[in-house]
């Protein structure tokens, strides 16, 4: 008998109750295919500009990229403004043709903030509803959200937000537990989400300080969320996906899997993949006692077979 879904969103089926989130210049396809064999229960885009889709600004076509095993894919739009973004969804949706739509409420980016989109939305409310409102009336896919705790310590509004999302038909809210005005800093807070999960009846997706597989059966205890949302402890460990702290993975199994990202990187983004796999790789390697100089070394090669040739000397 095959195994039941974690959950549903909307109609959609969710296999794992561990989700890959969103990251700007982090979550590109490459590592959000690992990710979703590792485990990753459902995949989100990079957030999609609408002001890019409308202008059509080339930057965008790569984050739409993805393969057939990444479903379900959630196609992230980033907006300020309901007409907005219903047209570059009205736009994207039969090209890319995802399993959902999630609107950006979260991004602490003042480039986004300062024009009313991302984390600002959740100082005005209305707008937030006028966007659910609108693009539940025109898609039938399910339309989900994700958001902050408020903009500031002034203005918790997160539990009005959230119903505002279920009232206008969203399937699906996610909620990261710091303020925009915290941006990364500081401890997350679990209790909101707790306080939404009780007062919806959608699910409720938990975000914010998930390091460990013990974090993860914390929130999840703490809060009741239906799943467990994972963003920069995942670059280090995608393997967190898997149920495993990255102190349990195996050094070949880290070098195996490093060579394999760094080749999609490759595939990917032609020579420059090897500069844009930099962040990555340090990541994978933070916990390793590697010489100041080899890390250098690592760190500035655009030779891919170089930087093999390298960890394979150290890591095996």
């Amino acid at each position: 008998m095959a195994n039941q879904p974690s959950f549903f969103i909307g109609n959609i089926p969710i296999n794992n109750d561990l989700i890959l989130a969103p990251m700007d210049g982090v979550t590109d396809l490459p590592f959000r295919g690992l990710c979703r064999k590792l485990g990753s229960g459902l995949t989100v885009t990079e957030f999609i500009n609408t002001l890019d889709v409308l202008t059509d600004h080339p930057r965008y076509r790569k984050r739409l990229q993805y393969e057939p095993y990444h479903r379900p894919l959630s196609l992230q739009i980033l907006g300020d403004e309901a007409q907005q973004i219903l047209l570059a969804a009205q736009q994207l949706v039969p090209e890319v043709r995802p399993d959902i739509i999630d609107i950006n409420l979260g991004c602490q980016s003042k480039n986004v903030t300062s024009r009313g989109a991302g984390a600002a939305l959740m100082k005005t409310p209305e707008k937030i509803a006028a966007i659910f409102s609108l693009m539940t009336k025109h898609f039938d896919i399910p339309i989900t959200g994700k958001i902050r705790l408020g903009w500031d310590e002034d203005q918790l509004n997160y539990l009005d937000v959230a119903k505002i999302i279920e009232d206008n038909g969203g399937a699906m809210v996610t909620v990261h537990g710091r303020t925009r005005q915290q941006a990364y800093r500081g401890q997350a807070r679990w209790d909101p989400i707790r306080e939404i999960k009780q007062a919806l009846t959608i699910p409720v997706i938990g975000n914010g300080d998930v390091v460990t597989v013990a974090d993860i059966q914390r929130i999840k205890t703490e809060t009741g969320c239906d799943a467990v949302m994972i963003g920069r402890a995942a670059v280090g460990n995608p393997w967190i996906f898997s149920r495993m702290d990255r102190a349990d993975v195996p050094v070949q199994k880290v070098h195996q899997t490093i060579v394999q990202h760094l080749d999609e990187m490759v595939r990917f983004y032609g020579a420059r993949g090897v500069i844009t796999f930099r962040k990555y790789l340090k990541a994978y390697l933070q916990p390793y006692e590697i010489s100041y100089d080899v890390m250098q070394t690592l760190l500035r090669s655009k030779n891919p077979d170089e930087v093999k040739a390298l960890l394979a000397a150290w890591l095996t």
